[in-house]
């Protein structure tokens, strides 16, 4: 079981602040994405839960015991953070195994936790190396074995991806939804990549200054964003988002549009743009579109190769039933 449940939790700093008031909860076996630009305090919640930060006001409860004032050590979870944190002089054998010593846990026990964690992560030709020997992406997974041994509640990430390279990240990435879909353990992840977020996540949780603007399934979100922000923010690339006269004769004061929801014509259409950057990625090709009127441009996403060169003149269309439009406000309408 690992349900957790924030009621009313408030971080502040001195004077300052950084998490308001808010109520979360994340039911047992999903996995949950805080994402947020940096600063937005999704790594501060993500400590309150663990308990190695203090709550200045409201409850943290796990399957329905209030943990607020309780060391991190009892609260049953295990967290895996940025940075690997191995012991250099240690086997990954001893890595792993060593939560488990410190509880001085039974040495058959240990072995066989250790055995099992190994094979899950695909580390059992590693365990009599040492850290130095591993790669980056091996390195991580010894931190997540030695979170697993511990049969936690729930797992606690903390960016764990982000000292990784692209292509490590992207199998990682896969690796810990794998892992997520064998032990259906519940799982809450920090990060600032929305790509990680929008791949990994049953749930995410959108946050800003510390507010949580929008709680849901990725789809929900890219599909029916609450306000600006969540529209923005969700999404890859991100959604356009044009004022003017285009949005007041919909009815709105911003209109957003999904690069991939607009088509583009040489000959006419909406809007009468021309053509920048063109972003050539074989299956896909991104032109950045500079609009009158438009302080920046408009990035529309066409599948497959083609051709429009820079200066071209271009004129583009949204997909009408595929348009978001915001009030004066920020708030959705539509």
């Amino acid at each position: 079981m690992g349900r957790i449940q924030l009621k009313g939790v408030q971080k502040k700093f001195g004077d300052v602040e950084v998490i308001p008031p808010l109520d979360l909860t994340i039911e047992d076996g999903e996995f949950a994405v805080f994402v947020g630009p940096s600063g937005c305090g999704k790594s501060t919640l993500l400590r309150l839960i663990a308990g190695l930060e203090e709550t200045t006001s409201g409850t943290v409860e796990i399957n329905g015991e209030d943990v607020t004032m309780a060391s991190p050590s009892s609260r049953g979870l295990a967290m895996v953070f940025q940075s690997y944190a191995l012991y250099p002089h240690m086997t990954v054998r001893k890595n792993i195994a060593f939560p488990l010593r410190m509880e001085k846990m039974d040495p058959a026990e240990i072995e066989k936790r250790v055995a099992v964690a190994a094979k899950s992560l695909n580390l059992t030709d590693y365990l009599d190396r040492k850290p130095g020997q591993l790669s980056g992406g091996q390195r991580q997974r010894v931190a997540i074995g030695r979170a697993i041994v511990r049969e936690p509640s729930a797992f606690l990430f903390d960016e764990p991806l982000s000292n990784l390279d692209a292509a490590l990240r992207v199998g990682m990435r896969l690796e810990i939804s794998e892992l997520h879909k064998r032990l259906q353990n519940t799982m809450i992840y920090v990060t600032h990549d929305q790509v990680e977020a929008m791949t990994m996540a049953d749930k995410i949780v959108v946050l800003q200054a510390g507010v949580i603007e929008q709680v849901g399934s990725p789809l929900e979100l890219y599909n029916a964003p609450r306000n600006k922000f969540v529209g923005g923010f969700i999404g890859s690339p991100k959604m356009n988002q044009i004022e003017g006269e285009a949005a007041t004769k919909r009815g709105c004061t911003t209109l957003g549009m999904r690069p991939e929801h607009i088509n583009m014509s040489p000959d006419s259409g909406e809007f009468k743009g021309t053509i920048g950057v063109a972003e050539q990625l074989g299956s896909d090709t991104f032109f950045h579109v500079h609009i009158e009127g438009q302080e920046e441009t408009v990035t529309v996403r066409q599948e497959g190769q083609v051709n429009y060169k820079y200066g071209d003149t271009i004129y583009l269309t949204p997909v009408e039933d595929r348009v978001h439009k915001f009030g004066p406000d920020g708030l959705r309408i539509a």
